[in-house]
C-alpha cells in the first residue's frame, strides 16, 4: 500500500483511494484522506460510513453520520441505509429514532430497501413500536419486510405478535422463504404452539425445504419444546446433511426432555463421526447433565473439555459450578475458583456470582464473602446472591445490612432481593424489619409483592410464634395462598403446639398438594405431641389409603474421597460398633454439658428411655459420628441430609461440636440457614464457633 497519502486529488480520485484503503481494512488512512477533502461528496460519506460498519466500528459510523448532519449536508437514501445498519449493530435506539425521523423528513418513508433496513434496525434495538411504524408506512411490502417485522417481534419478546404477523403475511399472498421460516419457528417453540409448528413443517416438506439446515434445526427445537422428542429425532435423522448447530440442537432437545442417556449417546456419536465440537457443544452437554442431576457426569465432561484444548468460558463456569455444591465436588469448586482467579480476576461478574452462591450452599459463608468483596462492579444479581447467602445461613442482620448498603450505592432491588431479605428476617426472627421491608416494596420501589413474598411474610410471623397474626395475614392476602404460605404456618404449629391452626393449615395443604407426604407427617407429629393418638392414626391411615409413603431419611458424609450413606438405625457400616459406642460415650458427656434429649421428636408410644435410644439412631447423628471418628487431621465434618434435620439432632450436634472441638456442617435439601454458636450461656464457656449447621428449616424457638 502507499507509503504516503496522495494529496491535492480531485474528488473522484480521492473517492477511489478511499475505497482502496477501506477494502484493505486501513480505515485510519481512509479517514485521514477523507479529512483532507475540502468538501467530500455524498458517495465519500457513504463509502466511509459503510466501511466503519463492515469492519466492526458501528459507533464510528454513527459519529460520521452525525458529523455529516452538522455540516448541513442532505443525506440520500444510501447514506441513511448505511447509518441504519450501523445503528442496528450498535443497538443505539436513540440514534435509531433520529435516523427514522430523518428518513421521514427527507421523504424516504415509503422506500422499500431503506424501510426494510429500518425495520431490522429497530428489531436489533428491541423497539417494536418503531418497527411497526416503519412497516405500516411502506406502500409495498416484500418477503424481507415481513421477515424483518416477525424477527423484530421475536427479538422484543413478543412471540404471539410474530405468529400473527406471519399469518397475515400469508393472507397478503407473500410466500415465506427459508429465512422467514427459521425466524418464525422459535416463536412457535416459545409459545409451545405445536399446531402452528406442524403447519409450518408441512409447508417445509411440500416446498422441499427440509434440506435447509437452519429450518431443520429450528424444527428440532420446536418439537423438543413441545415435548415431541420422537418427532424431533425423526427430523434430525432425515436431514441429508448436518452442521454443528443441528447436532447441538438435538443434544439439547434430549436433555430438555430428560433423556440423558440418548443425549450422551449423540454426543459420543458426534465425536466418533469426527464432527468438530465447538464451545456450544461442550456447554450444552455440561448444562444438560447438570439440569438432569447428573453432576458427576457433568464434571467428567468438564475435565474432558479442557483435555480437548477448550478453555472453559463464562457459560461453562456458570453451568458447572452448581454441581459443586455437594460433598463430592467442593474440591472441584475450589479448583474452578482457582481457574477463575487465574484467567478473569473476578471481572466476569456472572462466574464470580456463581462462586458466591456455590460457597454459600457448601457452608463456606466466609469464602462467599471474600469472593463477593473481590467483585469490582457488583450488579443487582451479585448483591441478591450475597443477601440470599446470609439468609441461608440465618444471618438476618447481615442480610439487612447488605440490603441497606446496596440501596445506598444506588443499586435497584428487584423481586428476588426482597425474597432474600425477608427470608433472612424470618430465620433471625426480625419481625418488625421484615414487615417494614415487605410494605416498602410497592410503596418505595413500585414492585408488587407476589405469592412468594407473601409466603415469606407468613414465615416471618410464624417463626416468631405470632401464629394468629400469620393466619390473619394469609386470610387477608390479595392472592390465593400457596403451599409455601400454609406450609410455613403448619411448620410453626408443630413447634408452638397449636393444634387448631395446624389442622386448618394441613387441610388446605391436602387440597393444594395432596401427594406431599411431608404435610401428613407434620400434622401427625402435631397430633402425637398433643397426645391425640387416635386422630394421628387417622392421618396415617389417610396416607396409606391415598398410597402416600413417607420418604425415608438418609444422611451422607465424605471421608477420603468416598461418600458413606446412613439411614435411621443403620448398622451396615464397617465401623457401626465404633459409631454406636462413640454416641453412647458422647451422650454422657453431652448431658454433663447441659444437653437434654427432646423426645417429642420420637413419635412412638414407648417409654422415655426407649425414646432416647431411638434419638441416638437418627441418620444425621450416625453420619456426624462417623465423620468425627475419621477426621484424619481435618478441622470440619460436612454432612448432607435428604430431609429436614430434627430439632433434637440440631441441638445435639451443637453439643458434639463443642465437646469434640471441630466445625460440623449439616445441610439438608431445602433451606440452608446457618447457626453459628459462639456461646451457650454463662455457665458453658466459649464455643469458639465450633458449629455451623445448615438445615431445611432452622430449629424453631432457637
Amino acid at each position: 500500500m502507499f507509503q504516503k497519502l496522495p494529496t491535492n486529488l480531485p474528488p473522484h480520485l480521492s473517492l477511489k483511494f478511499i475505497k482502496i484503503y477501506c477494502n484493505s481494512g486501513d480505515l485510519g488512512r481512509a479517514r485521514q484522506l477523507f479529512d483532507k477533502i475540502y468538501e467530500p461528496d455524498l458517495r465519500s460519506w457513504t463509502v466511509l460510513i459503510d466501511a466503519y460498519m463492515k469492519h466492526g466500528f458501528p459507533n464510528e459510523a454513527i459519529k460520521l453520520y452525525v458529523e455529516l448532519q452538522k455540516r448541513n449536508i442532505r443525506p440520500d437514501k444510501f447514506v441513511l441505509f448505511s447509518a441504519a445498519k450501523a445503528c442496528a449493530a450498535s443497538a443505539d435506539v436513540c440514534k435509531a429514532k433520529e435516523i427514522h425521523q430523518d428518513t421521514i423528513r427527507l421523504g424516504f418513508s415509503s422506500d422499500l430497501l431503506l424501510g426494510n433496513a429500518l425495520i431490522n434496525m429497530y428489531g436489533k434495538c428491541r423497539c417494536s413500536e418503531g418497527a411497526k411504524k416503519v412497516f405500516d408506512d411502506l406502500r409495498v411490502k416484500d418477503v424481507i419486510s415481513w421477515t424483518s417485522i416477525t424477527s423484530c417481534y421475536i427479538n422484543c419478546g413478543l412471540p404471539r405478535e410474530a405468529v400473527r404477523a406471519f399469518r397475515e403475511m400469508g393472507l397478503n399472498g407473500v410466500r415465506p422463504n427459508s429465512v422467514t421460516l427459521s425466524s418464525i419457528l422459535p416463536a412457535c417453540s416459545e409459545l409451545k404452539d405445536l399446531s402452528s409448528g406442524r403447519e409450518i413443517h408441512g409447508f417445509v416438506v411440500k416446498n422441499g425445504l427440509e434440506g435447509n439446515l437452519f429450518v431443520s434445526s429450528a424444527l428440532i427445537n420446536l418439537y423438543a419444546s413441545c415435548l415431541s422428542i420422537r418427532q424431533a429425532q425423526l427430523v434430525f435423522e432425515n436431514m441429508s446433511q448436518r452442521d454443528i448447530v443441528s447436532w447441538n440442537v438435538i443434544i439439547t432437545a434430549y436433555f430438555s426432555n430428560g433423556e440423558c442417556e440418548k443425549a450422551l449417546h449423540v454426543f459420543h456419536r458426534m465425536r466418533t463421526e469426527g464432527v468438530k465440537l465447538n464451545y456450544a457443544s461442550w456447554n450444552a452437554v455440561i448444562a444438560g447433565c447438570m439440569q438432569n442431576g447428573q453432576t458427576k457426569q457433568a464434571l467428567v465432561i468438564f475435565g474432558e473439555m479442557q483435555d480437548s484444548g477448550f478453555k472453559p468460558n463464562q457459560i461453562t463456569i456458570t453451568s458447572v459450578l452448581p454441581g459443586c455444591t455437594n460433598l463430592e465436588s467442593l474440591r472441584g469448586g475450589k479448583e474452578i475458583h482457582g481457574y477463575i482467579f487465574r484467567h478473569w480476576f473476578y471481572e466476569d461478574i456472572t462466574a464470580a456470582t456463581a462462586l458466591v452462591f456455590m460457597y454459600a450452599k457448601c457452608g463456606e459463608l466466609e469464602l462467599s464473602r471474600r469472593v463477593f468483596n473481590m467483585i469490582p462492579r457488583r450488579d443487582t444479581v451479585a448483591w441478591n446472591t450475597m443477601i440470599i447467602a446470609n439468609s441461608m445461613h440465618g444471618n438476618g442482620e447481615e442480610a439487612l445490612s447488605l440490603f441497606r448498603k446496596m440501596l445506598s450505592l444506588g443499586i435497584k432491588p428487584n423481586p428476588v432481593t426482597f425474597t432474600g431479605v425477608m427470608s433472612g428476617c424470618s430465620h433471625s426472627q426480625l419481625v418488625d424489619e421484615g414487615l417494614s421491608v415487605f410494605y416498602s416494596m410497592s410503596r418505595d420501589y413500585m414492585i408488587e409483592p407476589d405469592a412468594e413474598h407473601y409466603s415469606c411474610m407468613v414465615d416471618v410471623l410464624s417463626r416468631a410464634g405470632r401464629l394468629e397474626e400469620a393466619y390473619q395475614f394469609i386470610q387477608e392476602m390479595p392472592l390465593k395462598p400457596t403451599a409455601g404460605a400454609w406450609g410455613a404456618l403448619l411448620g410453626a404449629c408443630r413447634v408452638y403446639k397449636n393444634v387448631d391452626l395446624g389442622r386448618i393449615a394441613a387441610n388446605r395443604l391436602f387440597e393444594i398438594e395432596p401427594d406431599n407426604p411431608g404435610n401428613y407427617v407434620l400434622l401427625s407429629n402435631i397430633l402425637v405431641t398433643a397426645k391425640l393418638w387416635g386422630e394421628a392414626s387417622v392421618i396415617r391411615k389417610l396416607m396409606r389409603d391415598r398410597g402416600i409413603t413417607k420418604i425415608p431419611g438418609c444422611s451422607w458424609v465424605q471421608v477420603r474421597n468416598r461418600v458413606h450413606t446412613f439411614v435411621v438405625g443403620d448398622k451396615s457400616n464397617d465401623q457401626s460398633n465404633e459409631i454406636y459406642r462413640f454416641l453412647d460415650d458422647m451422650g454422657e458427656k453431652m448431658r454433663l454439658a447441659g444437653y437434654k434429649p427432646n423426645t417429642e421428636f420420637v413419635l412412638q408410644d414407648v417409654d422415655h428411655e426407649e425414646k432416647e435410644d431411638v434419638l441416638c439412631n437418627h441418620s444425621e447423628k450416625l453420619a456426624v459420628a462417623f465423620g468425627i471418628l475419621n477426621l484424619n487431621g481435618e478441622l470440619s465434618v460436612r454432612v448432607f441430609k435428604n430431609l429436614r434435620i430434627c430439632g433434637d439432632c440440631h441441638n445435639a450436634i451443637k453439643f458434639m461440636a463443642k465437646i469434640v472441638g471441630v466445625q460440623i456442617i449439616v445441610r439438608d435439601s431445602l433451606r440452608y440457614p446457618s447457626l453459628t454458636c459462639c456461646s451457650a450461656g454463662p455457665n458453658t464457656g466459649n464455643w469458639n464457633q465450633f458449629l455451623v449447621v445448615m438445615c431445611e428449616i432452622s430449629t424453631w424457638g432457637e
